[in-house]
C-alpha cells in the first residue's frame, strides 16, 4: 500500500492575516497622553525690566507641600478643599485686611481706577512630594484665580470670563494677574515642612 502524502498549508496568507490583526490593533488603541499644566511664560522684550517694588511679607501667600503630601498655607496645614477659598481671599483682599496684600489704584480700561492686590503667590515642594498632589494644589491656585476673574466678568460685562473679547479679557487679568512663583524643590527634610 503506497504511502499517502499530508498535503502542505500554505503559510503565506498567515503573514497577512498577522500583519492585518497589528495594523487593526495600532488603530483600535488609544494611548494615553500625559497632560501637563498649561503655563505661558513671558514674552520676551527689548525693553528693560520695569523697577519691581519691594515684596512686603503681607503681599506673599506661601503654600507648602512637604514630602508626607501635606499641604501648609502660611505655616499651617489645610486640606486641598479649602486651598481654593484660603488663595481667592488672599488675592482679592475684600475687607482690605492689613493682614492680606496691599492694593494699588490702577486705571484699568472698561473699569476706570481699580484698586489691584499686589498679590504673589508662592508654591513651593519637597522633592519627595507626589505628582498628584503637586496638580491638585496647581489646580486649585487656577481655579481661585479663574472664578475671580469670572465673578468680576459677570459684574462687568454680563458675560463669563471665557466669553469676553481679547480686550475685556485683559482689563479682567489686569485686576487679576496670575502670579504663581514657584520656588526649586527642597530636599526631604525630616521635619514637618
Amino acid at each position: 500500500m503506497p504511502r499517502r502524502e499530508a498535503p502542505e498549508i500554505n503559510g503565506g496568507s498567515i503573514a497577512d492575516i498577522a500583519f492585518m490583526l497589528l495594523i487593526f490593533f495600532i488603530v483600535a488603541t488609544t494611548m494615553n497622553v500625559d497632560s501637563g499644566i498649561m503655563r505661558k511664560l513671558p514674552e520676551l522684550s527689548d525693553e528693560p525690566p520695569e523697577e519691581i517694588d519691594q515684596i512686603k511679607d503681607r503681599d506673599v501667600f506661601d503654600v507648602r507641600i512637604n514630602y508626607k503630601n501635606q499641604l501648609l498655607v502660611e505655616g499651617k496645614s489645610i486640606s486641598i478643599d479649602r486651598l481654593r477659598e484660603k488663595a481667592k481671599e488672599f488675592i482679592e483682599n475684600p475687607n482690605n485686611s492689613e493682614e492680606l496684600p496691599q492694593k494699588e489704584n490702577v486705571d484699568v480700561p472698561f473699569f476706570g481706577v481699580y484698586p489691584v492686590s499686589k498679590q504673589v503667590i508662592s508654591l513651593q515642594n519637597d522633592r519627595g512630594t507626589e505628582y498628584d498632589i503637586y496638580i491638585q494644589v496647581q489646580n486649585e491656585l487656577t481655579a481661585a484665580y479663574n472664578e475671580l476673574r469670572d465673578e468680576i466678568s459677570m459684574q462687568q460685562f454680563h458675560r463669563h470670563f471665557d466669553k469676553l473679547n481679547e480686550d475685556e479679557m485683559k482689563s479682567v487679568k489686569k485686576i487679576y494677574p496670575m502670579r504663581i512663583s514657584e520656588a526649586e524643590p527642597r530636599r526631604n527634610t525630616g521635619g514637618g515642612s
